[in-house]
């Protein structure tokens, strides 16, 4: 018994000398009560515990973290932080809406050529879209995109890779808030026109098709992607020489026709599919699946609300709006008009030019969509469904071999599309003529010498043989449809 009282009094000076917590608010100073207890023992065997001292000690507080440069920033800027926070969450959504349309481009060219070449159209447009976003880093962005660091001022400026990162409190603020725009970072903005520089080379991959060498091929796309169209985009966009006057809002020019006459001059090189033009007649080579064509085109004018609502910068409520019917009126008007045209040209209603009359449409609206008000985009989206169904004939009249329409579609059409500006739009009809000219004609220079060194040196064209077999053998030996007869 006098054990147990011993070993209970131990117990009631172990609790009596532990630290209490001596406030609630669990911001302030940690204020920590010890107790020093003694234990006493009788005569008669009880225990008691005689509190000697109490002393109170301040415990330090944990010292509060620093907010982060881009925090301290907007630091009392809640409701413009989350402004800008909208907008550059649009930008990225809009670059994921372009980056769709890549897979528009590979169902559309996939479905407008034959069974046989499947796997190296889809092929070639894997390649691009992967390429495009690595060149536009490593060298492009910064190129069309210089600031002061021109190398000839308003023409040209060498390209530098994008930054790995920011480090010091400066450059974080200048990169990664509203100092850098105020609708986007730079991630956002390199994001967004990587996905743009992809699509020149798409554009290429469409009229070359069918019988280019890929290893060829994958070279020029290159070579245009990485160092030709970041020049002419930095005339305007990066502000260059066209940027006081000239306008084309999204492209028409600058995407469209650039990749437009490219592919011109390559075709010009390349030739004719085989088959094509015999004893002076035009031969139609079919291609194997219109419900592909069809969903390509559908996933394009899908992603072309990105294409052109993101052009906007910002998540700006009337402008995205504006920008989206415009976008679909003349996508609209440009499929009704190539369709009515083709029937009474062509004596039947032809879906290939239905399609590509939408696609025009579009490419037609893209430089005036925000400035062109809608019932004259209307007019400037039929306008340009009746110039393809025309321009293509054309070029199958003079034996240039397109087996997509890109060349009628992007080129001839983005030519329309800028000059409408200065007829519907905020233009001067002058400088829009200037400005495509210009563009088209760089474009097509650039491609032509590319293209031409490349044929000389390696070759362009597979052999005859080939082409006769299939590209999907030829170039991967795998085919797209291994279950199937292909349709040659």
């Amino acid at each position: 018994m006098r054990t147990k009282k011993i070993l209970g009094g131990l117990l009631m000076a172990v609790m009596a000398a532990l630290p209490l917590q001596a406030q609630d608010d669990p911001m302030a100073p940690a204020v920590v009560v010890e107790e020093s207890a003694a234990v006493v023992v009788d005569a008669a065997g009880d225990i008691a515990v005689v509190a000697t001292e109490a002393v109170a000690v301040a415990e330090p507080a944990e010292a509060e973290e620093e907010p982060t440069p881009v925090e301290a920033y907007w630091a009392g800027k809640e409701a413009a932080q989350a402004i800008f926070t909208v907008n550059n969450l649009w930008i990225c959504l809009a670059a994921a809406l372009v980056f769709l349309m890549h897979l528009g481009f590979a169902t559309v060219e996939s479905g407008l050529t034959q069974a046989k070449n499947t796997t190296n159209v889809l092929f070639k447009n894997v390649f691009i879209i992967c390429m495009g976003i690595l060149a536009y880093a490593a060298y492009g962005f910064n190129a069309m995109y210089p600031g002061d660091n021109w190398s000839i001022p308003g023409w040209f400026a060498l390209g530098t890779p994008i930054a790995s990162g920011f480090t010091e409190p400066d450059a974080i603020v200048a990169n990664l808030t509203s100092e850098y725009n105020a609708g986007y970072t730079i991630w956002g903005d390199f994001i967004f026109q990587a996905m743009f520089a992809a699509t020149a080379a798409t554009i290429i991959s469409g009229a070359v098709a069918e019988r280019i060498k890929l290893g060829s091929f994958m070279l020029g796309a290159t070579i245009i992607v990485a160092f030709g169209y970041p020049i002419t985009g930095s005339w305007e966009w990066g502000g260059g020489w066209l940027s006081e006057n000239f306008i084309d809002f999204a492209g028409s020019s600058l995407v469209h026709a650039f990749g437009g006459y490219a592919a011109l001059a390559a075709v010009l090189i390349l030739g004719p599919r085989a088959g094509k033009y015999v004893d002076g007649k035009i031969r139609p080579i079919l291609g194997h699946s219109m419900p592909l064509a069809t969903i390509g085109v559908f996933l394009l004018f899908l992603g072309w609300f990105g294409f052109n609502g993101g052009s906007v910068l910002s998540a700006d409520p009337v402008l995205v709006s504006l920008v989206f019917v415009t976008t679909a009126l003349a996508g609209a008007a440009g499929g009704l008009a190539a369709a009515f045209t083709s029937w009474m040209v062509l004596k039947k209603p032809d879906l290939s030019m239905a399609l590509n009359g939408m696609l025009a449409g579009l490419v037609g609206i893209t430089a005036g969509a925000d400035s062109i008000a809608p019932w004259p985009a209307v007019l400037v989206g039929a306008i340009s469904g009746v110039i393809v169904v025309f321009s293509v004939l054309m070029f199958d009249r003079l034996k240039i071999d397109d087996p997509v329409g890109a060349i009628s579609v992007h080129g001839i059409c983005g030519n329309w599309g800028t000059i409408a500006v200065g007829i519907f739009g905020a233009g001067a009809l002058s400088v829009q003529i200037i400005g495509t000219v210009a563009i088209s004609a760089f474009a097509f220079i650039f491609s032509l010498i590319t293209f031409g060194v490349i044929k000389a040196i390696f070759g362009l064209r597979v052999s005859a043989e080939e082409e006769e077999e299939g590209l999907d053998i030829g170039e991967h030996g795998q085919e797209a449809y291994p279950d199937f007869v292909a349709n040659k």
